[in-house]
């Protein structure tokens, strides 16, 4: 029997999320002037309480759109992770809980556009799922992500996407710049001078956080329809 849906009326929410079977942790923080959701694919060993995402996810909700951060895999996933590092790079399997929230939240807040915020290997799967889903992805923003990890996926993205990467993670450059090229929907890089891989430097994480909360404000907005 199917779930009650969860009546979401508060700022910040405790989430159960369904998926394949399973239930996944999650954060979802919402208002009722949210013009759409974010949902973050974190990177390989990471959870939803990456500090990094965090403070990416509040630089976002300042600028009008509500978030959701969850775990891509139960505790005793995780636990097989820690030993095996095999579920990390899963890209298929990772999209697949990825599209399993999407659909959760198009139950839940079916008024708001989503878009998907991705962190290294998430965001290949960020792009994946992109790909299936289709053209109700609003935008896909991906911080030192791994969009080489999508395959075959990128040529299938319609979503507007965003790929910004640090201007010292030249491994993680190259990788981007070959992925642009194979992406047919609207597309840009930004890199971010003097940045390393996490973006540990001084205000290099700020300027992640404000290009991605730029592009879901404007693309996120409900009357916004892609070009053709």
């Amino acid at each position: 029997m199917a779930e009650p849906a969860q009546k979401i009326d508060m700022q910040a929410n405790d989430v159960d999320i369904p998926a394949g079977g399973v239930w996944l942790r999650g954060d979802l923080d919402v208002s009722d002037q949210a013009q759409g959701v974010v949902l973050f694919a974190h990177g390989s060993g990471s959870s939803r309480l990456s500090p990094r995402n965090q403070f990416v996810a509040r630089t976002i909700r300042e600028a009008g759109v509500a978030t959701l951060l969850f775990d891509l895999l139960t505790k005793d996933e995780e636990t097989i992770d820690i030993q095996t590092a095999q579920l990390r790079f899963d890209i298929g399997f990772l999209a697949k809980r990825l599209i399993d929230a999407t659909e959760w939240i198009h139950r839940e807040l079916p008024g708001l556009r989503v878009g998907y915020f991705g962190s290294s290997t998430g965001g290949g799967a960020a792009l994946v799922a992109a790909a299936v889903v289709g053209e109700s992805i609003g935008a896909v923003v991906l911080r030192g992500g791994r969009p080489d990890l999508a395959g075959s996926a990128l040529p299938k993205v319609k979503s507007p996407t965003l790929l910004i990467v640090g201007g010292l993670d030249y491994p993680v450059i190259k990788m981007n710049e070959e992925a642009l090229a194979k992406l047919r929907c609207e597309k840009e890089l930004k890199i971010v001078p003097g940045a390393t891989h996490l973006f540990e430097e001084p205000g290099t994480l700020e300027q992640v956080a404000m290009l991605a909360a730029d592009c879901f404000r404007e693309y996120l907005k409900p009357a916004y329809v892609t070009s053709e």
